[in-house]
């Protein structure tokens, strides 16, 4: 007998359900801000940081290359001048103010020279005495050497507190004088003839009140770096308000620093609220300043009045002088010096003494 046992089918297996895995933050490596060890950054962020260094580098090369360019640019412009003023006419190049500035200090060089002693200071007193060349003629050119043959009368005006032994401070006289291209090529080269009646006066030339052995000293101004061309045109720079028995004079142009501001209740010839130049603001600041210029702009007024036609003219020609030397003063004590040159000069003219020493 067979032995047959029912058995239950055993019960299926469960499945578990597929485990889900948490999703993990992606790192900066796949591009999203998750963050990583080594806090390195997105490429988006990267590409401005590289962007803005290159902007930085490229506005630097900008504004290097502009300065040179500037630089470049004010080089070329000196060097354009000394080769337009070596290509000017030969009879204009008679009349240069560079040429003018390379005799007075070829003058100066020869006085010292023949003085045997104060080498040194004629060579800065040149920087403040001012000469102008009446009626400049060209005698002749050199193709050869380029060698341009002038001559004139040359009119020396030394700076306030300085005069001969004579006691003048205005020489001249005609003289020769050549310019030529220097053989260095840095400008050129001035050769003077006929001088002895500048040099040998200049040669004498001292502070005023000090002694005869004192060493020569230059005066308490600015060095004439600037120049006037024409000496004709300025007008006396302190004149009185025009009225119907006065000349009317032209106000000088202004220099370009004052001294200090107009203060004080100073009241010199003009007026103080239109003072530009150095000497102005002096005059304005000082009564004692103001009662000097008061009394030569009348003494002006009244020698232009009584004058020829010659007087008039020297009283014209000379105030460039006085403008030039009077603003440049850096000290009171130099502009009354200067007031009181300019009162003799006038009274001179006037009484026919003033020969241009």
């Amino acid at each position: 007998m067979v032995d047959i046992r029912l058995s239950q089918d055993p019960e299926p297996p469960r499945r578990e359900p597929p485990r889900v895995e948490p999703e993990q933050p992606k790192t900066d490596r796949d591009g999203v801000d998750g963050g990583s060890p080594g806090g390195r950054q997105p490429p988006s962020q990267r590409t401005w940081w590289i962007l803005a260094v290159v902007t930085a580098v490229l506005i630097g090369l900008l504004l290097a290359s502009s300065v040179w360019t500037r630089s470049d640019a004010d080089k070329d412009k000196l060097d354009t001048a000394k080769v337009d003023e070596r290509m000017l006419a030969p009879e204009k190049q008679c009349a240069l103010q560079s040429t003018y500035d390379l005799i007075k200090r070829e003058l100066f060089r020869r006085a010292a020279a023949t003085r045997g002693s104060d080498a040194a200071a004629f060579a800065k007193l040149s920087d403040y005495a001012l000469l102008r060349v009446q009626s400049p003629i060209l005698r002749g050119v050199d193709e050869d050497t380029q060698r341009i043959n002038c001559e004139g009368t040359a009119v020396l005006q030394l700076p306030p507190g300085v005069k001969v032994s004579e006691g003048g401070s205005t020489l001249s006289g005609d003289i020769a004088y050549a310019v030529q291209p220097a053989a260095d090529g840095t400008g050129n080269a001035i050769m003077l003839g006929n001088t002895d009646a500048l040099t040998v006066p200049l040669a004498t030339i001292g502070r005023s009140g000090a002694a005869p052995a004192a060493p020569l000293a230059v005066p308490d101004m600015d060095p004439m770096s600037v120049q006037p061309q024409q000496p004709d045109a300025p007008a006396e720079p302190s004149p009185p308000e025009p009225s119907s028995d006065s000349p009317a004079v032209q106000q000088p142009a202004p220099v370009d620093e004052p001294a200090r501001p107009v203060v004080g209740s100073a009241k010199p010839s003009f007026n103080c609220r239109f003072a530009r130049t150095r000497g102005e603001v002096a005059v304005c600041s000082d009564s004692g300043l103001a009662a000097l210029d008061r009394q030569m702009a009348s003494q002006f007024n009244n020698a232009m009045g009584r004058a020829d036609a010659e007087q008039r003219a020297l009283l014209t020609s000379t105030r460039s002088g006085f403008l030039a030397f009077r603003d440049r003063c850096r000290s009171d004590a130099c502009v009354a010096d200067t007031y009181r040159g300019r009162m003799r000069e006038i009274s001179d003219i006037m009484a026919g003494r003033w020969n241009g020493r």
